[in-house]
């Protein structure tokens, strides 16, 4: 069995200044982190892996630093699991559709897909792939409720656990 919290959409230092309680919390006995881009700063990169490792991928708003580092998409293979990982790109509005075609066009086979950029969370299945965007956990993005993921993986199966964020993370 594998524990890994999923996170996207950090934006720090530009939307907030810090991570919330809630991800200290939860991130204690995790073995990894996912992190579907946008963390904006390298040191948000830093400060996570020093909790686990993190798998993550470069968003729209990170820095040279992060994209000299990141790929823009991965597939990952873990407890039998193929996860693919992309921030994603354009308007919220069809971005779960335009996120699974990007993997089909390039040719990649995945059993779940986690993906960012809206800040919203959405988790289900497209075109036969469970498709999961954790949200944001520093920004109120529209209004939305800020949260990220507790993901369980176990013999090639997973359960997904919302976590929504109630602590302040925006400097004063």
């Amino acid at each position: 069995m594998l524990k890994a919290l999923v996170i996207s959409d950090t934006h720090i230092p530009h939307r907030a200044s810090f991570l919330p309680d809630e991800f200290y919390e939860r991130v204690k006995g995790v073995d990894l982190i996912f992190h579907a881009g946008d963390f904006t700063s390298i040191n948000v990169l830093r400060e996570m892996e020093a909790f686990a490792p993190v798998i993550g991928v470069a968003g729209n708003m990170d820095d040279a630093d992060l994209w000299n580092l990141l790929p823009e998409l991965r597939v990952e293979t873990l407890e039998g699991l193929r996860i693919g990982l992309y921030h994603g790109i354009g308007s919220p509005l069809g971005l779960e559709k335009r996120v699974r075609e990007r993997f089909k066009r390039e040719g990649l086979t995945v059993d779940l897909i986690i993906f960012g950029h809206s800040h919203r969370w959405f988790y289900a299945e497209v075109d036969g792939v469970r498709m999961l965007n954790p949200g944001s956990p520093t920004d109120d993005f529209m209004k939305v409720k800020k949260s990220f993921a507790i993901l369980t993986i176990k013999d090639g199966g997973f359960e997904v656990e919302k976590v929504e964020v109630f602590s302040p993370t925006r400097s004063s």
